[in-house]
């Protein structure tokens, strides 16, 4: 049977007039209500949450459309949304941070770090049939992401600067300290262990904070692809959902035929 499958997007908030990113995710957010919507760490970013898919041309349709309704009620606020990694006319400017205590835990112990994450991604959720073989899976898609980072790249430029990067946002990103490759567990308990020791030694506050460039998601049966930018084409996002739908798929029916475990950490 073919998994089910899900994307969010990230989109900047700009002003339509000047080009330049605006603290108004929140005004638009509520302009659009929930749910399908939300606002991010940054007050220039505004999240959509898709359904749940058996097929591309399903999410397809559904990405288009939320693209449509954000477009349509960023237009009668006189603001656009770019699915980017990042726009060329940025301003780094503290205190810019949602009005969250989770946030402003983040901001006030990353600083700099969290003042510059003005970036956006796509993220894939693909399902998977229980915790202890998304976090197996982890380890055996991990070698193949690479190329959907490539795919995705849309991030070439950086506070008015072109940066010679395709995806300067993974520069930015690379910055907090669980973000990159994710390794290898035994099974969902072992690594459920050096979650609580990274949030026990101080690391990261809490498990929302694990950035790997795919992880398992601690509220859903789905291993989650992070490692892409933002997107400008509906088309890509589907692209990168499709391939990596097909490297879990193969990586649960290896792990389901193997006598032994594919990765022993």
């Amino acid at each position: 049977m073919t998994p089910r499958l899900g994307a969010e997007e990230e989109f900047h908030v700009l002003d339509v007039e000047s080009g330049r990113l605006v603290p108004r995710a929140a005004e638009l957010v509520g302009r659009l209500g929930r749910p399908g919507f939300t606002t991010e760490l940054q007050r220039s970013v505004v999240e959509s949450n898709s359904g749940v898919h058996g097929t591309l041309e399903e999410l397809y349709t559904d990405l288009s459309s939320t693209r449509l309704r954000l477009d349509s009620a960023a237009a009668g606020l006189g603001l656009a949304v770019v699915a980017a990694g990042t726009v060329p006319l940025a301003r780094v400017r503290p205190l810019d941070v949602t009005d969250d205590a989770r946030y402003q835990r983040m901001a006030d112990d990353y600083r700099m770090v969290a003042d510059e994450q003005l970036i956006c991604s796509a993220q894939i959720h693909v399902d998977v049939p229980d915790r202890d073989t998304a976090v197996r899976a982890m380890c055996l898609v991990s070698p193949w992401l690479p190329p959907l980072l490539a795919l995705s790249g849309s991030s070439p430029f950086w506070l008015g600067s072109d940066t010679g990067y395709a995806s300067w946002r993974t520069m930015l990103w690379q910055r907090w300290p669980t973000a990159g490759p994710a390794g290898c567990h035994p099974d969902a308990a072992d690594y459920d262990r050096s979650l609580e020791e990274l949030i026990r030694s101080g690391v990261i506050s809490d498990a929302g904070m694990v950035y790997h460039d795919v992880r398992p998601s601690a509220h859903q049966r789905t291993l989650e692809l992070r490692i892409c930018d933002a997107c400008p084409r509906v088309e890509t996002v589907v692209l990168v959902a499709g391939l990596f739908r097909a490297l879990v798929r193969d990586a649960c029916e290896r792990l389901a035929q193997a006598d032994g475990p594919l990765c022993d950490g």
